[in-house]
């Protein structure tokens, strides 16, 4: 087993907290214009909570699948952190008007 599954597992688990905390503040400052952000954030959380079952299944695995999970759970990792970097250049630049 590759070291790097153990990283995945925690970082994707923190990022989904930050997804459900910027959930969370769209929902009370009630950003109705903000609905990219708020659907691409859901996929993102989505995803991460997907990276971090794949890393979870790749450290308690001990068949030949190991490999498998992990692979997917760093792709799917990576789509997650591009969604995020998505999602803060519409916060930062506002461009949902």
């Amino acid at each position: 087993m590759n070291k790097k599954t153990q990283h995945i597992l925690s970082t994707s688990s923190q990022l989904l907290g930050i997804c459900f905390i910027v959930l969370t503040a769209l929902r009370i400052q009630k950003l109705f214009e903000a609905s990219v952000i708020d659907e691409l954030t859901a996929v993102a959380a989505v995803l991460f909570m997907t990276s971090s079952l794949l890393s979870f299944l790749s450290i308690r695995s001990e068949t030949k699948n190991e490999d498998k999970f992990e692979k997917w759970a760093d792709i799917i990792f990576l789509f997650a952190l591009a969604i995020m970097l998505l999602v803060i250049l519409l916060i930062t630049f506002d461009l949902i008007s």
